[in-house]
């Protein structure tokens, strides 16, 4: 079995033999100009490291980036670096002078929830995703809901996350699109979600010869 992960110029290549993966390489190396290297430590920006439980992988360096970006090097950090009873409202507060900027340290952010899904609120720099080694067993996922939890739209936030054993693999929060008319309803259009995301998994394992 031959597993590849290909994001535009970047691939992660494993195998079940170390053989077959220098001869998958090989033919690699014939078709185009690649450049094998080694062990995983980088991908996309995502740190490799490995441990005795398995694999963290962890962003540090991107997140000092984006702090470099917001010009806070110098600023103390603090435990919980948010105010955790705030609920925000779209005309609430000073219009800000750059949009574009905020916009963009935003959208950096989202992108280092990547390995730190506790950071969509608050979080720190060093910590990061630990992956455990193991057997493949089961299928968990949990999901909540925040009814009419918008102030502005009433409309409520969703929220799952699944775990292949102890892993966390896959995780989602959003608000819906429409208004729901009770709590109940809202819980259940979050039930589907995490229903849905659990079998498009599951079908990816069964690809990869791994039934569950």
């Amino acid at each position: 079995m031959v597993y590849l992960l290909l994001y535009v110029d970047e691939i992660i290549l494993t195998a079940s033999r170390q053989t077959l993966i220098d001869s998958f390489t090989e033919s690699l190396k014939a078709e185009f100009p690649i450049t094998d290297g080694g062990r995983l430590s980088y991908f996309l920006g995502v740190k490799a490291e490995y441990n005795k439980a398995g694999i963290l992988l962890s962003q540090s360096h991107y997140a000092k980036s984006i702090i470099a970006k917001a010009n806070m090097e110098d600023y103390k950090p603090v435990a919980t670096p948010v105010d955790v009873n705030s609920k925000l409202i779209a005309e609430c507060g000073e219009k800000i002078q750059n949009p574009t900027e905020y916009q963009s340290l935003a959208g950096a952010m989202q992108y280092l929830t990547f390995t730190r899904p506790n950071i969509t609120y608050a979080g720190t720099l060093t910590h990061g995703l630990q992956l455990y080694r193991g057997t493949v067993g089961s299928l968990t996922a949990y999901t909540d809901s925040d009814w009419t939890g918008c102030s502005d739209t009433r409309r409520s936030t969703l929220g799952y996350c699944v775990y292949l054993c102890e892993n966390l693999i896959s995780w989602s929060s959003k608000r819906q699109q429409i208004v729901s008319r009770s709590s109940v309803e809202s819980e259940y259009k979050g039930v589907a979600n995490v229903v849905a995301e659990t079998c498009w998994i599951r079908n990816l394992l069964l690809e990869m010869h791994i039934p569950i």
